[in-house]
Formats: C-alpha cells, sequence, structure tokens
C-alpha cells in the first residue's frame, strides 16, 4: 500500500503545525491526520541526487516495516540529519523505533 506523502501543501501543513521528535540520525515531524502518510525530506546537503535516492529508499524500506503496527491516523516527514556516517538500513530502522516509541506511534 503506498502512503506516501506528495502534495507540497501536505508537506507545508506537517512542517507548520507538527510536532517533533529527534533522535542521532533522524528528525520525525509528525501531525494528527485523517490516514496514515509518510514523507520525507533529504536536503541537498546530503550530496548529489544519487546519494539523496538512496536515503530516501532507505528510509521508504524501513518505514514499510512498520506501517502494519502505527497508528494510522497521523501523517509523517522525516528528515535525516546530515553527517559523516553512511546511513545503513539497520541503522535507520533502529532510529525510527525509538522516534516511534517515544511518540507511542506503535499499537
Amino acid at each position: 500500500m503506498d502512503y506516501r506523502l506528495k502534495k507540497e501543501k501536505d508537506f507545508k501543513t506537517v512542517f507548520n503545525k507538527g510536532k517533533r521528535f529527534f533522535s542521532n540520525h533522524l528528525t520525525l515531524i509528525y501531525l494528527e491526520a485523517d490516514s496514515l502518510k509518510v514523507g520525507y525530506a533529504v536536503s541537498k546537503k546530503h550530496g548529489g541526487s544519487v546519494k539523496r535516492n538512496r536515503i530516501k529508499r532507505i528510509l521508504r524500506e524501513s518505514f514499510r516495516s512498520f506501517s502494519p503496527i502505527l497508528s494510522k491516523n497521523f501523517f509523517f516527514v522525516f528528515i535525516p540529519k546530515v553527517s559523516n556516517d553512511e546511513l545503513s538500513l539497520d541503522l535507520v530502522k533502529n532510529e525510527m523505533e525509538y522516534l516511534f516509541k517515544k511518540g507511542k506511534f506503535l499499537v
């Protein structure tokens, strides 16, 4: 199932009205909504398009493993922090799990 947040209007709403949680490598912005949707904001500070797209693929795959056990009424936006560390799938899954537990989003 496609949970992607696509409209610029939705992103702006989440950025302006949403609440934030932070971990070492990710920032989670969330907003209560009528459905479950997720977006990813990866800035050009991370590098070229190949690197940014790889980060987004890792974020999407990590989120996919949590989507069946999430509360179904939020918009989420994940922002990876710029660092020298290479983001791996295991690292991102651990960070997402930490953020979801912190916000009590897991069912």
